[in-house]
């Protein structure tokens, strides 16, 4: 029997010392490539592969995470007063449906299998796809959507 694949955990918890000293105060998921943060990557392409719950495994210091997909009114609003449509439109992709996105802490770093395992009960019996938000691979289309296609 088949099942969509709809559930994709992001485990996020990590140190990010690969990225040191940018990440002493800022979460790796945040940093930006090009013009977009690493974490909007793997965020879009989840979307495009039919992604619809999103399931963070953070830590301490991970608050700017959480910041970036929330709502920011007041931007938005001084965006739409000034004209700027075509910023506003790039500052909505950002913006995360209320309760398709759960995060949970990892507080202790004892490795991805132990992240993946502290979502376990989000995840249930279904399929997931694990994203790496620091392994960006550019595509004609998503790895992720290549991948749930082929098996």
């Amino acid at each position: 029997m088949y099942s969509k694949i709809t559930k994709a955990i992001f485990p996020v918890a990590g140190l990010g010392t690969r990225f040191l000293p940018a990440t002493k105060s800022i979460p790796k998921e945040i940093l930006t490539l090009v013009d977009r943060p690493l974490i909007q990557y793997a965020i879009d392409e989840a979307r495009a592969a039919g992604i619809t719950e999103f399931i963070f495994v953070t830590a301490r210091g991970k608050s700017a995470l959480e910041d970036y997909f929330d709502h920011a009114p007041q931007l938005e609003t001084q965006l739409r007063e000034k004209g700027k449509e075509d910023l506003l439109r790039v500052l909505k992709t950002t913006n995360m449906d209320s309760g398709s996105i759960a995060y949970i802490r990892q507080h202790s770093a004892l490795g991805l299998g132990h992240a993946v395992w502290c979502a376990r009960k989000l995840i249930g019996n279904e399929p997931f796809a694990v994203i790496l938000p620091d392994d960006v691979i550019a595509a004609e289309k998503p790895c992720l959507q290549q991948m749930i296609e082929a098996y």
